[in-house]
């Protein structure tokens, strides 16, 4: 019993340590740990991949792996109410890009009007999610990104009983180096862009 005990003492301590690294390191604190309106307010955009021709950002259906993407450049998640919906967000630079390419990427969906408040999610009011941020190597597989520098990584979306229609940011850093500690805009190049994803729910 005392080494179960034991056993479950460390493995709490080792998942506490995890958290409290997570909340000090990148991506930064935007609407978490802090306040932060987006990602500049801590690291600039001053990366090499400027030209959003080769840029890939996309949410595609988990299921399908159709893209989520409209017409107007926006992304459109639905779901009906209580409904689990899978979607994978890929992020990197398109095959044949001569730009060196990123070495890893963050991402954060949060909805603005989210940031200041306490609530601890900054997802949608009334939207259960499972992985609103993220920062992930380049070098993941994904459906119709063959031979790009991409990482690809699957969230769960619900709307539950309080989810009404409404929209959230994708917040999307590439980077390529290591941030300095204590200057967060030294040693590492990156380029912030921005998407906006609708959240509708089907009743």
């Amino acid at each position: 019993m005392a080494r179960v005990t034991l056993r479950t003492t460390l493995v709490a301590a080792i998942v506490a340590l995890q958290i409290a690294v997570s909340g000090w390191a990148y991506p930064p604190a935007v609407g978490t740990t802090g306040k932060s309106r987006s990602c500049t307010a801590c690291h600039i955009s001053n990366g090499p991949w400027t030209d959003e021709t080769k840029t890939v950002v996309d949410i595609v259906d988990g299921e399908t792996g159709r893209s989520l993407r409209q017409a107007d450049g926006t992304f459109l998640i639905q779901a009906k109410r209580f409904q689990a919906r899978t979607i994978v967000t890929v992020i990197g630079r398109a095959k044949g890009d001569l730009a060196p390419p990123p070495h890893r990427n963050a991402w954060l969906y949060v909805d603005p009007a989210q940031i200041a408040t306490a609530s601890a999610s900054k997802f949608a009011p009334g939207w259960s999610v499972d992985l609103p941020m993220a920062c992930r190597l380049v070098g993941d597989k994904a459906t119709g990104y063959e031979g790009a520098n991409v990482t690809a990584l699957p969230m769960t979306v619900r709307p539950l009983d309080g989810a009404r229609n409404g929209a959230v940011e994708l917040q999307v850093m590439l980077t390529r180096g290591e941030a300095v500690k204590g200057d967060a805009k030294a040693g590492m190049a990156s380029n912030f862009l921005v998407r906006i994803v609708r959240l509708d729910v089907v009743d």
